[in-house]
């Protein structure tokens, strides 16, 4: 026996995922002086919600929980089931601390020679 759903409960349904999907997520897409909550998150690439994002392309900026993680060269892919897919051409983590031109040398664990009597 075939099981059917109108569309009024699908759109629902529909909604109701989206609005999870939203709510869970806790990466920020900063570009051009606009913040994309990100829907999903993987290695090549990351999703955004195809009506609020426009077809970005160019550099952008990851954060999470506040904190910035990756700046980022992206591309638009393609567009799936109301999310727009967005894969990296670079994905450059960001250093709390700038470089250095040195080698730093571990001192931890070294101990002081004794002394010889």
């Amino acid at each position: 026996m075939p099981t059917f759903l109108s569309q009024e409960v699908l759109a629902g349904l529909h909604a109701a995922r989206k609005r999870d999907r939203k709510r869970n997520s806790r990466m920020l897409v900063e570009a051009d002086g606009k913040t994309y909550r990100v829907l999903s998150f993987w290695d090549s690439g990351f999703a955004l919600d195809a009506e609020t994002a426009s077809h970005l392309r160019g550099f952008v900026d990851l954060f999470e929980r506040g904190q910035h993680l990756y700046q980022c060269l992206i591309v638009a892919a393609s567009e799936d089931d109301g999310r727009m897919c967005y894969e990296f051409k670079r994905l450059t983590a960001i250093q709390d601390r700038p470089p250095v031109d040195f080698v730093v040398e571990d001192t931890e664990g070294l101990a002081l020679p004794r002394p010889s009597a």
